[in-house]
C-alpha cells in the first residue's frame, strides 16, 4: 500500500495525524506548503492526499487546481468550519470529500477508508477485472460497469471521479425512483449526511456538466425538490 500525503502548514497536526494513521497501519508523509504538496501529489508515490485549504502562499484551492490538471488522485480537503465557499469550490475542482476543522484523527481515518474503498476498484488490475462477472447497468443511453468502475454515454467514455461514479451507480441501481440525499451520502460517500452539507449537490452538478459536454440534450438527473434526485423516466 502506498503512503498518504498530508499537505498542511500545521506541523503539529500532521505529526499527530501521522502517528494516528501509523497505529492503524497506514504510512504517510507530510508537506507543509502547497507547491511542495502539488509536486509530491503528482509524483505517483501516494495513494491519496489530505489537503488543507488554509495555507500561506499557495493555498489548498490552488494546489488542488494544479493537481487536477493532470491527476485523478483522490483528495480529501480540510476546510475551516462553516467555510462553504472554499468547500464548494474544492468539490467543483474535483475533491472527493471534505472534513471541516477542527476534526478528530478518527473522523479523518473514517473518510480515508471510505474514499479508498471507492477508488480500489478503479485502480484494480484489468486482467483480474476481465475474469469477474460484470453485468452492466443500462439506462437512457448510459452503460455502467460496476466492477470495472467504467461508464459510457452513447458509446463515449464518461470520465468520472470515484465519488461521481458511486453517485451515478446508486441512481442507476434505482432508476426511475427518487433517491434521497441521505441515501446517496451513505451509498456514495460512505457517511451520514451532515446538516447543510451540499456535497451531493455539487457532485451531481459535475456529472450533469460532463454529460452536457458529451452532447446530452435533456437533463438525465432530475432534482426532486425536498426529496432528492431521480433519473429521468424515459
Amino acid at each position: 500500500m502506498q503512503p498518504i500525503l498530508l499537505v498542511d502548514d500545521d506541523r503539529e497536526l500532521t505529526e499527530l495525524l501521522a502517528t494516528y494513521l501509523s497505529a492503524e497501519g497506514i504510512a504517510s508523509e507530510a508537506a507543509h506548503d502547497g507547491q511542495t504538496g502539488a509536486a509530491l501529489a503528482l509524483s505517483g508515490r501516494f495513494q491519496m492526499v489530505i489537503l488543507d485549504v488554509m495555507m500561506p502562499g499557495q493555498n489548498g484551492i490552488e494546489t488542488l487546481r494544479q493537481i487536477r490538471q493532470s491527476s485523478h488522485i483522490p483528495v480529501l480537503m480540510l476546510t475551516a468550519k462553516g467555510d462553504d465557499i472554499d468547500r464548494i469550490i474544492g468539490l467543483e475542482l474535483g475533491a472527493d470529500d471534505y472534513v471541516p476543522k477542527p476534526c478528530s484523527p478518527r473522523e479523518i481515518l473514517a473518510r480515508i477508508r471510505a474514499i479508498l474503498r471507492r477508488t480500489e476498484a478503479m485502480s484494480a488490475d484489468p486482467s483480474k477485472l476481465a475474469s469477474r462477472p460484470d453485468a452492466p447497468l443500462s439506462y437512457s443511453g448510459i452503460m455502467l460497469w460496476p466492477s470495472q468502475r467504467r461508464v459510457q454515454w452513447h458509446s463515449e467514455e464518461l470520465e468520472l471521479t470515484s465519488t461521481e461514479f458511486s453517485l451515478l451507480e446508486a441512481l442507476m441501481a434505482q432508476a426511475g425512483s427518487i433517491v434521497s440525499k441521505a441515501q446517496l451520502s451513505e451509498l456514495a460517500l460512505g457517511r451520514k449526511l451532515m446538516r447543510f452539507d451540499r456535497s451531493i449537490d455539487v457532485h451531481i452538478s459535475s456529472i450533469r456538466q460532463k454529460l452536457v459536454a458529451l452532447g446530452e440534450q435533456q437533463t438525465l438527473i432530475l432534482t426532486v425538490r425536498g426529496q432528492g434526485y431521480q433519473l429521468r423516466v424515459s
